[in-house]
């Protein structure tokens, strides 16, 4: 396949995860194809046959399989990376929980896609969102720009030596990886320089210092191996901003841990992840033009979860509508409610919260429905008074 770099070139998301891919060379991609993620498999695929790539790619019978295998070549000090959607995130479930506990910094692109049943293939976020705990970093991109630079900052994340975990580049399923859009590539070498070469400091075919995985531990020492984990976690925030920090300056686009929207001045605020962020921010650009304060918050960075930051840029608002493309199924909002509307607990002036859960299963989230959420926060604004704290939209 042949792509025009240093340049505009217009590339669906699945092609230029897949470009971002070639131009990173892994050691072992393991995979079994889903849609709406399979088309980055099988560009990739090209690559390895062409031999534009030196990638053992192996073909496997689940996505199960997929992820063992990735652990398997990370534990023997290989760079890892694979795709996936939706039950193939859902059946590498317990392979999730074994990469992060063991430190291995793979990569994985989930293109997101409704979790059955019903069977669904189109966009929400249930996949992701089911996985949130599992130890895996979790980054969350609008356009197929920020796919692409996103995937090769996150090989700089994983593999930072004040990290060590896995990470997971999210983006939507048709909407994004499917679209086509005009984006700038880089250069192979311009990208290989960014990554640098990965040295495993512990790996098992490093027979000078023998090492063991997947070892027993129990009582005496299990905590202690989490303890650790959950603070390269907490690393991993500010790894992310200067990794972020460090494209920008290479390459001019920089990166943090949330987008901000027209939000210094505003009085309401939508938070949302992902491509719907841009059909709210037609809605905020309408409601601007009639003197109306309205603004977003877009968080890049969900694993972590960078609560202080969130609660700082949302702290001058006077109420606030979290939506979410799952539902927590817990009867009280979705999970980036739950996390945005405990991070502003510690707030001493705290904005007004409410719940939205829309778009389930691809469902068209269109400009009107961010006005009428908007109409419902400057309600709450003027009278103080939540009448509906969570409910669905785009019914």
């Amino acid at each position: 396949m042949a792509i025009m770099t240093k340049g505009q070139t217009g590339l669906t998301g699945n092609t230029a995860i897949a470009y971002a891919m070639k131009q990173i060379n892994p050691d072992v991609c393991a995979a079994y194809p889903i849609t709406p993620s399979t088309a980055i498999i099988e560009d990739f695929s090209s690559y390895v046959a062409d031999g534009a790539v030196d990638t053992e790619l192996i073909t496997v019978e689940s996505e199960h399989s997929a992820m063992s295998a990735c652990i398997g070549a990370a534990a023997a000090g290989a760079r890892v990376m694979t795709a996936t959607s939706a039950q193939g995130l859902a059946l590498m479930w317990e392979m999730l929980y074994i990469a992060s506990g063991m430190r291995f910094p793979i990569v994985i692109a989930n293109v997101n896609r409704a979790l059955s049943a019903p069977i669904n293939i189109h966009c929400d976020h249930s996949d992701s969102m089911g996985a949130r705990d599992s130890g895996w970093i979790q980054l969350y991109s609008e356009t197929v720009q920020e796919a692409y630079d996103n995937f090769i900052q996150a090989v700089r994340i994983a593999e930072n030596e004040k990290v060590l975990l896995p990470v997971m580049v999210c983006f939507d399923g048709f909407i994004t990886s499917h679209a086509i859009e005009n984006i700038s590539l880089l250069d192979d070498s311009e990208v290989r320089r960014f990554i640098g070469e990965y040295r495993p400091k512990h790996y098992l075919l490093d027979t000078d210092n023998p090492i063991t995985y997947g070892a027993m531990t129990l009582q005496d020492t299990y905590i202690e191996f989490k303890h650790q984990q959950s603070q390269a976690m907490t690393r991993a925030k500010d790894v992310a901003i200067e990794v972020g920090r460090e494209f920008g300056k290479e390459f001019g686009r920089t990166y943090g841990l949330m987008e901000t929207y027209r939000l210094d001045d505003a009085e309401v605020a939508i938070v949302i992840l992902n491509s719907a962020a841009g059909t709210t921010k037609v809605a905020v650009d309408e409601l601007r033009k009639q003197g109306k304060k309205v603004g977003i918050l877009r968080p890049r960075l969900f694993r972590p979860f960078p609560f202080r930051e969130i609660a700082d840029a949302l702290k001058n608002v006077k109420a606030v509508a979290i939506l979410d493309r799952a539902d927590s199924m817990n009867g009280f909002g979705g999970p980036l409610f739950n996390e945005v509307r405990s991070a502003l607990y510690e707030l001493d002036a705290r904005p007004r919260v409410i719940s939205r859960i829309y778009g389930l299963g691809g469902r068209d989230y269109k400009v009107k429905d961010a006005l009428e959420v908007f109409a419902d926060l400057k309600k709450i604004a003027e009278t103080g008074k939540v009448e509906t704290l969570q409910k669905y939209i785009t019914l």
